[in-house]
């Protein structure tokens, strides 16, 4: 069983970030929230993992109102 990992994996996070805000160019926030609801789901089903998906959920969900 894999464990959800937090810390730092992506690379180049600033390219990815800049071309996450891109994506976003443009749309309504209907459509800003559609287009993250398909992402979400993408990366979910490229996961795969019931566990670790249910992991991100939870401390998704936990840092509500952290900022």
């Amino acid at each position: 069983m894999n464990a959800l990992n937090t810390k730092p994996n992506i690379p180049d996070p600033d390219g990815f970030y800049a071309e996450l805000i891109d994506a976003h160019e443009g749309l309504s926030d209907e459509e800003s929230a559609a287009l993250n609801a398909r992402l979400i789901l993408l990366l979910a089903n490229h996961i795969g993992d019931r566990n670790v998906l249910s992991e991100a959920i939870s401390a998704s969900a936990n840092r509500h109102g952290d900022e």
